[in-house]
């Protein structure tokens, strides 16, 4: 399982987006499929939103993988 932060620069950010430019996902239709599936975790519960409106201070999961958002400063 590896954990790394995230620096938001823009707020809000779209789930699939985060996965897609995080790379832990190859595409955008790929991270919707995963997501529609519940694979993705967020703020330790199950989220099948695609377009769920992220900002700092959520944790996502997915594949082992953390990321905690944060806001640039």
């Amino acid at each position: 399982m590896s954990e790394r932060e995230v620096v938001l620069s823009i707020q809000p950010v779209e789930l699939f987006k985060l996965l897609k430019f995080e790379s832990l996902i190859g595409s955008g239709g790929e991270a919707k499929h995963v997501i529609a599936e519940g694979y993705v975790l967020v703020n330790g519960e199950l989220e099948t939103r695609k377009r769920r409106k992220l900002v700092a201070g959520d944790v996502v999961e997915f594949n082992g993988d953390v990321l905690r958002l944060s806001a640039a400063t």
